[in-house]
This record gives C-alpha cells, sequence and structure tokens, in this order.
C-alpha cells in the first residue's frame, strides 16, 4: 500500500503534536482501516470534533490501537512511517489523558493570606491615648458658653492659667468649643515620634471649621502622660446658612490633626527577650489555627508553634534565634497562610446590607416572592353651609380616605441543594429581590433550615 503523500503529510516536516487535529484525524482513519476494523474507523471523529478540538474515546478504540497495531495486514516496523504515525498518535493520546486526570483530581483553590495580615503577635500592639482641651479661633460657631458650664469652666482655667483673672465675670465667646482628643500610640513608638490625632465638640459647637487645639495632654489607661496634641484642626465638612436655611456637609464637628501629637513617653517592653509568645488570630477558627501552627513548623523545621485553641497559637522561640525574637518573627509573618472561615451572613436592618461568604450553601428550596403594597391617602373636603341653610349652619371639613392595594405577581424560582453563592445570587436577581426584601427572604430560607449558614443581624 502506497501511503507515502500522506505520511509525507505528517513526516518530517513539524512534529505531530502542533499538526492541525484533522490530518491526525485522517492518520487516525487510516491505521483503523488498515487493521480491517472499519467500524472503529468512526471513532477517530470522537477523538477530532472540530480542527482544533480534542475529546477522550467513547469507545475502547485506544486500547484497540495498542492491541491490533501488530497484526495489520502489512506489518509495521519501527523504522515504517505507519509505525512512527502511532507512536505520535499514542504518545499525544496518553499526554492528553494524564492531563483530563490531573485537573479531575487537582484539589480547589483555597483563600490565602500573609500571617501578618491574619494575625497578631503578643506584645505588637497599639494602645488607646485620649485627652480633654479647648479648641479656640472659631469664627462664631462655637460653644454656647450658657448651656455648657463645663466649658466655661475650662476657658477660666485656661486663663488664670496664664495670668489673667475672669472671677466674677460673665464671659460671652462663641469662639471657643470643649473637644475630647483620642490618638493611638504605635507599638515601639519613641519619645519625640509624632501620632495623628483626632478632635470632636463635646458641647454645642456647629463647627470646629478654623479652629486650632490648644495643649492637650493625652492619657493612656494607667493614667500617665504619653503625649500632647497641639495644632490647627482640619475638617472633612462645613456648614453654611443663615436664617431660614443651613446646609451641612460632613460632620464638621469632627476634625484631625496630622502629626499633631508628639510621644513624650514609650512604653517599656522588650521583645528579643522573650523565650515564647502567642499569635492571636483576628478572626479565630480551628482550621486557619492548625495551618498556621504547620505552616510555621515546616519554615522553621522544628515544631515550635502549637495551636492552643481556635484564636490562638503557641510559639517557642527556637534556640537559632534566642535573643532575637525579631528576626524570628519577620522571617514567619510573610508566609502565606491557608485560612478558612464558617459559612456566615451579615445582615445589617438599619441600612439593609447584606454580606454573604463564599462557604454560604443552601439545600432545595423553591423560593417565591411578591410585593404587597397598601396605600391610605387622606384628603380633607371642605363642606360650606348652602343659601338655605338653617341658622348657625357653620362650615364643616370633612375627611376623605381612599385606600388602594396592589400586588405584583410573583415569581418562583427553586435553589438546588448546594447551591454556591454565586448561584444564589443569580436565582434571587431573577426574582427582582431588592436589599429589603434579600433580607426577608434569606431569614425565611434559614427559618426552612435549609441556609447553611449562620446569620449575624446587626
Amino acid at each position: 500500500m502506497n501511503n507515502d503523500l500522506l505520511i509525507d503529510i505528517l513526516i518530517p516536516h513539524e512534529p505531530p503534536q502542533l499538526l492541525p487535529a484533522t490530518v491526525l484525524k485522517a492518520a487516525a482513519k487510516r491505521i483503523f482501516r488498515e487493521m480491517e476494523e472499519e467500524q472503529y474507523a468512526k471513532d477517530a471523529d470522537t477523538f477530532f470534533p472540530t480542527a482544533s478540538a480534542y475529546v477522550m474515546p467513547a469507545r475502547g478504540s485506544l486500547s484497540l490501537l495498542m492491541s491490533k497495531g501488530s497484526q495489520t495486514q502489512e506489518a509495521a516496523t519501527p523504522h515504517s512511517a505507519d509505525w512512527r504515525v502511532r507512536k505520535y498518535i499514542f504518545a499525544l493520546f496518553m499526554l492528553m489523558t494524564a492531563m483530563v486526570i490531573a485537573l479531575s483530581f487537582a484539589p480547589a483553590a483555597k483563600a490565602e493570606g500573609r500571617l501578618k495580615d491574619i494575625a497578631a503577635f503578643e506584645g505588637v500592639r497599639d494602645n488607646i491615648l485620649m485627652g480633654y482641651g479647648l479648641v479656640v479661633g472659631l469664627n462664631g460657631t462655637g460653644d454656647k458658653l450658657k448651656n455648657n458650664e463645663f466649658t466655661s469652666q475650662s476657658l477660666i482655667a485656661f486663663l488664670e492659667r496664664q495670668g489673667v483673672n475672669t472671677r466674677g465675670t460673665e464671659l460671652k465667646s462663641k469662639n471657643v468649643a470643649a473637644v475630647t482628643v483620642t490618638a493611638t500610640l504605635p507599638a515601639f513608638a519613641r519619645t519625640g515620634g509624632k501620632i495623628n490625632v483626632s478632635v470632636s465638640a463635646m458641647g454645642d459647637a456647629r463647627s470646629l471649621q478654623g479652629g486650632i487645639l490648644l495643649a492637650t495632654v493625652l492619657y493612656g489607661a494607667d493614667g500617665e502622660v504619653y503625649a500632647v496634641a497641639q495644632g490647627p484642626i482640619s475638617i472633612a465638612g462645613y456648614e453654611a446658612g443663615g436664617a431660614g436655611t443651613t446646609v451641612t456637609k460632613g460632620v464638621p464637628t469632627n476634625g484631625f490633626i496630622a502629626d499633631g501629637g508628639i510621644i513624650e513617653r514609650e512604653i517599656n517592653f522588650t521583645l528579643n527577650n522573650m523565650s515564647s509568645l502567642n499569635i492571636g488570630l483576628r478572626n479565630p477558627d480551628i482550621s486557619t489555627a492548625k495551618h498556621v501552627a504547620e505552616t510555621i513548623n515546616r519554615h522553621l523545621g522544628v515544631d515550635a508553634a502549637e495551636m492552643t485553641d481556635p484564636g490562638t497559637v503557641h510559639l517557642r522561640v527556637p534556640i537559632d534565634f534566642k535573643g532575637n525574637t525579631s528576626k524570628l518573627l519577620a522571617e514567619i509573618e510573610q508566609l502565606p497562610v491557608q485560612t478558612d472561615q464558617i459559612a456566615k451572613v451579615v445582615i445589617d436592618e438599619a441600612s439593609g446590607t447584606v454580606v454573604m461568604g463564599e462557604n454560604v450553601r443552601i439545600d432545595t428550596v423553591a423560593v417565591a416572592q411578591g410585593n404587597l403594597v397598601v396605600k391610605v391617602e387622606e384628603t380633607a373636603q371642605v363642606s360650606q353651609p348652602g343659601p338655605l341653610a338653617p341658622p348657625g349652619a357653620e362650615t364643616a371639613v370633612t375627611p376623605v380616605t381612599n385606600v388602594s392595594v396592589e400586588e405584583s405577581k410573583s415569581k418562583m424560582t427553586i435553589m438546588p441543594h448546594g447551591a454556591t453563592l454565586r448561584e444564589l445570587v443569580a436565582g434571587l436577581n431573577a426574582l427582582g429581590v431588592g436589599p429589603r426584601d434579600l433580607i426577608t427572604i434569606l431569614q425565611t430560607i434559614k427559618s426552612a433550615g435549609a441556609l447553611e449558614a449562620e446569620i449575624v443581624a446587626k
């Protein structure tokens, strides 16, 4: 049999793996026909349905090719062109089969996060500072001293410290406001460093725009002074108006001072002297804690980390890092950790916000939703006495009530068992469900026992 033309196409100009599927299909059909198995030649259409696609065979053609390849009327030798064609096609089939099997058993992608983003190290934490002060320089938008005795007393005490005696006089300033000052002292902050501070009005001041915070000491939880704040206040809103109309944007009674606080005291804490420490998860979960311990131990090569509870992993400092705990934390904080969370739906009924995690699943359930709108309109109708009305007849106001009921046509959709978050949202969107209706539907599905998630209402 003369197959020189076909063989010249397949070999040797380019590897058969890169040839179009139509050429390989023609070669496969020819091989099956040479083995006098015409019925299996049809399987080539299953192997190569299009010029660029490949699928697994529906029947046992690959086994036939392997078992009867040596029984053709014209036996193929290792040096013949037919033998090379069979070899390349067999290799291609085996490669694609291995890829399909590998993809079938590949694990699903899991969420990962850096250790420093999902956990906090013991001792490495911020501290809250708070103080009380006065803001001056307001353009008539400060506290009314008659209504805010604490502002008046603070102003008198401030003036006395400056050598000004105002006892017995009535102060009428409108340019002063009493405020609370808050700040966060970062871990390992040093004396002389600067921190941002927030300022909030305590009295009835309308705006802090243009004000300057006088020197205010900031205290820690232990009552000690850790910083002093002072400076011009920046606000994100404003208030403007006249006798009849007032326009307000944002909250003009809250502001901040960038680098407005100077650190006066440090927190004594030596990280390098610690022989062990706890790692606290920001979102406690027993699976995540287990993964954190395993990841750290795998990286260090020793069993230094141990999960003690769903929110804590205890870490013993290895001997290689004795006296240098900072280096140990610097090494492990960048490690990627597989995270996991329970299925949860968070509902904020005040704003109509619904947040669902990716692990939310539902059992098979049918959902129908319809809107019932009842409108009640009251109209006042005035009835005047007629020209022949008896003496003493008066004008009467009669209320007229109109009640209307509208009910939209409801639709029904079926959620299959184990429906994912994407399928759940798509199904509810098909019903035209808004945020408010979605809250009710989710709570109803939960009551029916079909929602595999925890609902947290705020």
